[in-house]
């Protein structure tokens, strides 16, 4: 079976072309397999491309836990990139069919390393709905939560998928992500568990951020990840738009101009090798 690695910012995904071979059958169990970094090719997760009647293409995400995800921002970019560059999509723009909905992608440059494209990643949900959070709040951008002896506020936002945003007041670099990430994802308050951000802020425009992905564990980069966080801040009055989100594996830009309007995702993708996978 073939395959291609790539990653967006350090989020590292495994890439199956559905528009000309037939697919395995369980996906869930190859996610698992193929995603494991030990034993297998390793990444976040396994994406599956395949032909759409009323899109460019359909996108399916498995995390690497072999649960499948609603949406990944840097998996849409490197999806993009990957049928733009087999002539499977035609122009620099498209649709793309994703558990979040259909959702523009365009390339907005091109450079000797990597695309830099841009994702309409939709309005972001105005609040938790009863398949995302299990409490009644009247307040989503200050839900507390308890964790061991600790007490954290956090900032509930959907973004095509569930995330909760933490503000500290410490250097993010430094922060036991590690600990709190697994207990925090799996609080009994999310029933279908929950993405963690964890912000330092830097300016109105910039802050640093280090995500627990849900189902994958820490990633170098999260795409919805970084809409969260802007619209999680701009909502408090923390941050404005855009804003520049430094992750380990790169940086992303973000813009929103609040309310109803969409969150616009922009990044680099990058192809990093094709293989044979026998396992």
């Amino acid at each position: 079976m073939r395959f291609t690695k790539m990653h967006g910012a350090g989020n590292d995904y495994i890439f199956l072309n559905g528009f000309k071979a037939g697919l395995p059958e369980d996906l869930r169990n190859l996610a698992r397999r193929i995603s494991n970094r030990r034993l297998g090719v390793g990444g976040d997760g396994l994406i599956v491309l395949e032909p759409d009647d009323s899109a460019d293409f359909r996108m399916r995400i498995f995390n690497a836990d072999g649960s499948e995800a609603e949406m990944c921002g840097n998996g849409l970019r490197c999806a993009f990139k990957y049928l733009h560059d087999r002539s499977l999509v035609s122009g620099d723009r498209g649709v793309a069919r994703t558990g979040a909905g259909l959702l523009d992608v365009s390339i907005v440059r091109r450079t000797a390393s990597a695309d830099i494209i841009r994702v309409n990643m939709g309005p972001p949900q105005p609040g938790p709905g009863p398949d995302y959070i299990r409490c009644v709040t009247d307040d989503a951008l200050r839900l507390p939560l308890r964790v061991e002896d600790r007490m954290f506020e956090v900032a509930f936002v959907s973004v095509g998928n569930p995330h909760i945003v933490l503000f500290l007041d410490e250097a993010v670099e430094s922060f036991p992500v590690e600990h709190h990430g697994p207990l925090l994802e799996h609080h009994p308050v999310f029933p279908d568990r929950t993405n963690v951000d964890f912000v330092q802020y830097v300016g109105r425009n910039e802050v640093i951020q280090r995500t627990w992905e849900r189902g994958s564990g820490e990633t170098h980069a999260c795409g919805t990840g970084a809409c969260a966080t802007l619209v999680a801040g701009s909502r408090i009055g923390r941050l404005e738009s855009p804003t520049t989100v430094h992750f380990r594996g790169g940086d992303l830009t973000v813009t929103w101009q609040g309310g109803v309007h969409p969150v616009f995702l922009e990044g680099p993708a990058e192809e990093v090798y094709s293989g044979e996978w026998n396992g």
